[in-house]
């Protein structure tokens, strides 16, 4: 039987979770909505990595999910955990005046599109972090050190095969070292905004994949790259699906509402070089390939 404790916990959670703009729903039948997929559809590296390189289906997630934000903006959504009218800092500072407070670790995944739309995973952990961990170092380490070492995994788990080809079986990448990256972090949470737009290859794939964003499901997942022996096997930190996104259920953000922006985003046309080079690679694939295998190969 649950305690109190156990029953106020899952209060606080499940209203972050029903208060976002779509809701939270089984990861078989999630259209317009967000789910979390089981650990074992990633392949991470196992505790023999450096000597066979056999990678093995990653086992549980180290933190919770918490919530998932589909929202939109005139300007580039960022530094959401640190507007004190964000609604997961609400939450958790009503529910947690006295201190205490759960750590929450945030993604937001800041898309190239003239609508500057967000797509924000939370997680979160009450369990305090193991001192000389490897979150624990990633937390107190530099921005050098964690874009040397966060890595996103993306699975297509349906959506049309141009789509699946332009991403690959299971696209990976040390998002630091692909993307622009910018660290939040505070007392109890961390929050990375991952700025897609920042390279032109990834910048044409989600263009072209938010052209069928309505009958895509993707899932993303979260680590730590264990990059000696003593840090493996890999943990996934967290990991989330959507599918079948509605830019119209997307909820306005207003410009007051958003951090760190200096100035209106433009949207940039990407240069025709690299939409032929990427129908080039698309055509030119056969189709049990994957034409991101240059990301695959090395992560």
């Amino acid at each position: 039987m649950a305690g109190h404790g156990d029953q106020k916990e899952s209060e606080w959670i499940d209203r972050i979770r029903s208060e976002g703009a779509i809701p939270l729903l089984d990861p078989h039948n999630c259209s317009n909505g967000w789910a979390t997929p089981p650990g074992a559809s990633f392949m991470v590296r196992g505790p023999e990595y450096f000597m066979t390189k056999v990678k093995i289906p990653a086992g549980d997630y180290l933190l919770k999910p918490l919530g998932f934000d589909w929202i939109t903006s005139s300007v580039k959504i960022s530094e959401i955990l640190n507007h004190p009218n964000g609604r997961v800092r609400k939450v958790i500072e009503n529910e947690f005046p006295a201190g205490d407070k759960p750590f929450v670790w945030a993604f937001n995944l800041q898309l190239p599109t003239k609508d500057n739309y967000s797509a924000v995973a939370y997680f979160t952990t009450k369990e305090p972090i193991v001192a000389g961990s490897l979150m624990d170092k990633f937390l107190k380490g530099d921005d050098a050190f964690r874009n040397s070492k966060l890595k996103m995994i993306a699975n297509i788990v349906n959506g049309p095969w141009i789509v699946r080809k332009a991403v690959g079986e299971q696209a990976i990448c040390i998002i630091g070292r692909s993307l622009s990256c910018k660290f939040c972090v505070a007392e109890n949470f961390i929050e990375v905004d991952i700025d897609i737009g920042s390279s032109m290859v990834a910048s044409a794939i989600v263009h072209l994949a938010f052209g069928y964003i309505t009958t895509l499901t993707v899932d993303l997942a979260f680590l730590i790259e264990s990059q000696t022996e003593s840090e493996l096997p890999e943990k996934l930190l967290g990991a989330f699906r959507f599918s079948n996104l509605d830019p119209a259920s997307a909820r306005q953000i207003e410009p007051s509402y958003v951090l760190g922006t200096g100035r209106l985003q433009t949207q940039r046309s990407l240069p025709t070089r690299l939409w032929k080079s990427i129908g080039q690679i698309l055509s030119g694939s056969q189709e049990d390939g994957s034409a991101s295998g240059s990301q695959n190969a090395n992560h």
